[in-house]
């Protein structure tokens, strides 16, 4: 079935209840109320707090669905999304769907040139962006000529585009019922772009239920869990995560912010008991912890059950430091790329604590081995690049069958990262295919090294690149970043890295700002811009000497 029945079943079935609430903090705090105060007065868009039901937000999906075919959008086009995360991302996502268009979330970051890029590459008509973005797309609307239908979510609508919200009104709020199947094509994603410009991932609806199902599967929501939702919903993590309340009925929170009094303050005023987290962002709240700035007996948090954090390797260090603050949370990790509809195919389990470090063993309804080149399933213990497979597998890079060929072969998606399987079948990251630092012969998987330089207590953050040295053809340079009021120097971590193996060992140091994108990761391509360069220089002068 299509991921739309979902919705219409909650709809029918829990009407008058709560699906979305989204949280403007700074709207919150410019009310100077106290948050209970705040949760106890009629829900306003100037308040800072809006809520939709699932009747509502069913009604939302179909009136936009119907503007689409009202304007001849059919099945097969596409539609792009440009919206920061907002209490409309959602109907707008599933108005696409339901009028059996497919739904193209775009990056909140993407620069205008890449605005237009990827509206050209995924073939979209239609572009519904907000308020932040109108500078962008001015910018290139004359440049795309096939996107015929510009709709602006907000107020104030500029003159190159239509106003969502005052058309969507006139528009029937019946389900227009375009029969849809499980291979229908459903959504195109875009890949990470570490190497240029993104790859467009093209999604059928079975791979949409299937991350709908085994989210529910792995984290057990009912009905009486609320969701916090922090990342943007334009990736596949937020959103597939979000699926889970999606199949049990239950409330989600949209939060604006990550500041870490504003995650504490929702999860206890909203009585949030599901949370994921980027690993940046639960650093900051420990640390705001042991700062005495988010004194924790003045909020009620005994509801929250899981905290799950994944889009990016985690440092054992912090969930054994979380669990210490939070000895009653049940922690788990997901992986899982855009390609494999987001988190899942690899899955920890909160029965698996003690495996913390791992990404833990094939998620619900997955296969996954380790090969060699040759496509061969390595020994245990032997490192690999991890394959996965099973019905969240993207149909294809939309037109590149290159790349798509590059990392499909039957079935089975070759996901560039290395991995190792312990003795009892854990899986464990090594680090990206591109990433491995070859260094006078020895291959150094730069996520282990982090992994060694987290322990350290000074360090709030660290990245691992490798840089060009005219004697060992790369050299092995962290990029680190130190705890707020703490200095650290080239002794201090020579020092502490006495006990990792001597080829292991950074030969370059770098104390700087550690770059992340929206969904946590470690910006390595714009690191390696940055000091890459430095080092080509470096090592010419080694040469002409």
């Amino acid at each position: 079935m299509p991921i739309t029945e979902y919705l219409v079943s909650n709809a029918k079935n829990y009407k008058n209840e709560v699906a979305l609430v989204e949280i403007n903090p700074e709207l919150q705090e410019k009310s100077r109320m106290t948050w209970r105060e705040y949760s106890l007065i009629e829900p306003t868009a100037e308040s800072g707090r809006k809520e939709l039901t699932w009747g509502e937000f069913d009604k939302k999906a179909n009136r936009f669905a119907n503007l689409l075919l009202s304007r001849g959008i059919k099945k097969g086009d596409r539609v792009a999304i440009l919206l920061m995360n907002s209490l409309e991302w959602l109907p707008v996502y599933f108005g696409i769907l339901k009028a059996g268009a497919l739904a193209v979330p775009l990056n909140y970051r993407y620069t205008a040139d890449e605005i237009k890029y990827c509206l050209k590459l995924s073939d979209s008509s239609v572009l519904v962006f907000g308020p932040e973005f109108i500078g962008r797309v001015e910018e290139i609307c004359d440049r795309i000529p096939d996107v015929k239908y510009s709709f602006y979510v907000g107020e104030d609508c500029p003159s190159f585009a239509e106003s969502y919200d005052k058309l969507v009104n006139y528009c029937s709020s019946k389900d227009p019922e375009i029969k849809l199947t499980d291979d229908d094509e459903a959504a195109v994603y875009f890949s990470s772009g570490t190497t240029g410009f993104p790859k467009a991932i093209l999604h059928a609806h079975k791979s949409l239920v299937h991350a709908a199902k085994t989210e529910q599967a792995h984290h057990s929501q009912g009905r009486d869990d609320v969701f916090l939702c922090i990342p943007p919903l334009y990736h596949t993590g937020a959103k597939m995560h979000w699926f889970g309340s999606l199949v049990a009925g239950s409330k989600a929170v949209i939060l604006k912010g990550t500041k870490p009094s504003w995650i504490i303050k929702t999860a206890s005023e909203e009585k949030c008991t599901i949370i994921w987290l980027l690993v940046p962002w639960a650093q900051d709240i420990l640390d705001s912890i042991d700062k005495g700035e988010i004194d924790l007996s003045e909020y009620t948090l005994s509801q929250w059950r899981l905290m799950h954090i994944g889009a990016q390797p985690v440092p054992p260090s912090l969930i054994k430091r979380w669990l210490a603050v939070f000895p009653h949370h049940q922690y788990d990790t997901n992986y899982g790329l855009s390609e494999s509809i987001g988190p899942g195919c690899v899955h920890l389990g909160v029965e698996n604590v003690h495996k913390v470090g791992a990404i833990g063993k094939a998620g619900y309804g997955w296969e996954v081995k380790i090969i060699d080149e040759c496509g061969n399933t390595v020994k245990k213990g032997d490192v690999g690049e991890l394959a996965v497979k099973g019905p969240g597998v993207m149909l294809c890079y939309y037109k590149d069958e290159k790349a798509t060929n590059d990392v499909l072969h039957d079935g089975w998606l070759y996901t560039g990262d290395m991995a190792q399987e312990d003795e009892d079948g854990f899986i464990y990251l090594v680090d990206r295919k591109k990433d491995v630092i070859i260094s006078g012969g020895e291959n150094l998987y730069p996520v282990q090294i982090e992994d060694f330089l987290r322990k350290h207590d000074g360090i709030k953050d660290v990245a691992v690149i490798g840089l060009p040295d005219a004697r060992l053809g790369e050299i092995a340079a962290a990029v680190i970043e130190a705890k707020e009021g703490v200095t650290l120097t080239e002794d201090d971590i020579n020092d502490f890295c006495f006990d990792l193996p001597r080829y292991k060992r950074p030969r370059k140091l770098i104390f700087a700002k550690v770059p992340r994108n929206p969904t946590g990761k470690i910006e390595k391509p714009k690191l390696r811009e940055i000091y890459c360069g430095e080092s080509l220089v470096a090592s010419q002068n080694e040469i002409n000497k």
